[in-house]
């Protein structure tokens, strides 16, 4: 029996390891969504194997274990890797950002959500899936009277970006093949600072090759825009993907040293981060925390404060 139960927990923990692993060989977008828990699936497996070997003692048993907290001490360093210097916390910001997948069908919370945004202070305020805030647009126009989005731009409704300053050059580009008019170009003058502000709705990971060539597409964007830049929305996987990796590696891309977990909402702060804002030097982010309330959204929102060094 002891034999037959230890034989149930190395297979398991096995195959669990064997998919985490394959990111190290290659970049097979089927797995996308495994590689985005890589240290929970680690944890899991470390936890496995420390379950078999109270079963029975094997050398297997301290192979898998030994694996386990390799991947997961690995996937902690890729996710500090980008982690940007600590901002003084007397220094004030420059400008804040609010970020929030809504969900294009969670009309109850629409008025909700406008309330929300309105009260939060927030210099730019970025939305995805915009559908269930359009009919407040009058009402978010008098805090946010500039926009692109939801009939600027573009006749789709899944991007919308508010601003209380004007918006210099708004544009809006597709990304990849699979869907139209996902990402909003646009500066914004912060009293004699000017920051370029790039909003993305990615695809899921695991839907082909999409994600893959959304992510050239702002590899290929990024570097047409000098100066202080953010990049913000929904990525639909964590900073642990393979691509997501290259993108910021490429374009010296920053992030704040532990990025909230929004998704799923059930999962709270053992969730993973799929959204995401990343800022470019000059810019620094001074903080990253997550909306607690997720609005009947399947996201939990963020709100970010920046600052420009020297």
């Amino acid at each position: 029996m002891r034999d037959t139960i230890f034989c149930v927990f190395s297979v398991l923990t096995t195959l669990v390891l064997a998919v985490v692993s394959l990111r190290y060989v290659r970049d097979f977008y089927l797995l996308s969504f495994f590689y985005s828990f890589q240290v929970h699936l680690a944890v899991a497996a470390a936890a496995a194997s420390i379950a078999a070997l109270l079963v029975k003692r094997h050398w297997y048993g301290v192979l898998t274990l030994s694996l386990s907290v390799v991947l997961a001490v690995h996937g902690v360093m890729m996710m500090r890797e980008f982690a940007e210097p600590a901002v003084e916390e007397n220094r004030s910001a420059l400008f804040k950002l609010m970020s929030f997948n809504i969900e294009n069908d969670n009309f109850a919370n629409g008025a909700a959500i406008a309330d929300m945004a309105i009260a939060s202070g927030a210099d730019v305020v970025n939305i995805l899936e915009a559908e269930p805030v359009l009919s407040e647009l009058p009402r978010l126009l008098k805090t946010y009277p500039y926009y692109i989005g939801c009939g600027v731009g573009m006749q789709e409704c899944d991007t919308l970006v508010l601003s209380k300053r004007p918006l210099i050059e708004p544009r809006i580009r597709n990304l990849g093949l699979l869907w139209r008019n996902r990402l909003t170009i646009s500066t914004i003058d912060f009293d004699g600072q000017k920051v370029n502000f790039l909003a993305a709705h990615l695809t899921k990971p695991y839907y082909d090759e999409f994600h893959g060539l959304e992510i050239w597409d702002l590899a290929e964007i990024i570097p047409s825009l000098p100066g202080p830049l953010v990049l913000a929305g929904d990525f639909n996987t964590s900073i642990l993907a393979p691509d997501v990796q290259w993108l910021m590696r490429g374009q010296g891309l920053g992030t704040v040293s532990l990025e909230p977990a929004t998704w799923p909402i059930r999962a709270g702060a053992f969730g993973i981060p799929i959204d995401h804002v990343f800022s470019k030097a000059p810019l620094r982010l001074k903080s990253v925390r997550r909306i607690q309330d997720s609005f009947g959204s399947n996201h939990f929102g963020l709100m970010a404060e920046f600052v420009v060094d020297p």
